[in-house]
């Protein structure tokens, strides 16, 4: 389990706790249920915070998922000067359901660091990838460069992410996460091979969303 649920799960146990042990000397049939209530609360958070452990495919050049989710987009783009212009787009729909940890795609160095204030539409739509309040990541590789985006939906309001510039990152390393239902945004060169989808369930750290040509 991520220890970002820390914050929500300590509080809402602690309440459903309290509340149970005043129904036992106070048996209102209402405080009793909402021990229940934020009872079951808790248990949400420590299924919306799994972290269950992948195990990466082998092969420098394979480009894994960042994310679990369905793949929304797959899409050719030309106007990313840091991959090189012309590359390809790949959007994964996380629902409240999928594990929310990120994972670095494939190994190599952050290049830069980026945070976009902006709107808070459904993360499904088009122009989330645009508008809405997001973290722009830049990799460094030894096949080329990508970029990562971080994006906040309707419900999701928070970003983690725990590299900064400069760091040296791992293919299938935690990097962070988005709460509460998002997606990220994958830009890859030209020189990378899609191998993933439309409407594909992919998981982070394991499914090959493309590999670089040699």
């Amino acid at each position: 389990m991520s220890q970002e649920s820390y914050v929500f799960l300590f509080p809402l146990f602690g309440i459903s706790l309290v509340l149970l042990i005043f129904g036992i000397y106070h048996p209102f049939l209402i405080i009793l249920f909402l021990s229940l209530l934020f009872f079951l609360f808790s248990l949400f958070i420590i299924y919306f915070f799994r972290d269950p452990e992948r195990i990466a495919p082998s092969g420098d050049d394979l480009i894994l998922s960042a994310a679990d989710g369905k793949v929304i987009t797959i899409k050719p783009v030309d106007d990313f000067v840091y991959i090189g212009k012309e590359g390809t787009m790949i959007s994964i729909f996380m629902s409240v359901l999928d594990v929310h940890v990120n994972r670095i795609p494939i190994s190599g160095s952050v290049g830069y660091i980026k945070y976009h204030k902006g709107k808070f539409l459904p993360a499904f739509q088009d122009k989330a990838s645009l508008e809405n309040e997001q973290m722009e990541i830049g990799l460094e590789t030894d096949f080329g460069r990508i970029i990562l985006k971080q994006i906040a939906g309707i419900i999701a309001r928070r970003i983690v992410c725990k590299v900064k510039a400069g760091d040296l990152v791992k293919t299938g390393q935690r990097f962070g996460m988005i709460k509460f239902g998002s997606r990220i945004d994958i830009f890859l060169p030209k020189n990378a091979e899609i191998k993933v989808k439309l409407n594909q369930k992919v998981k982070a750290g394991e499914t090959i969303l493309g590999v670089f040509k040699k």
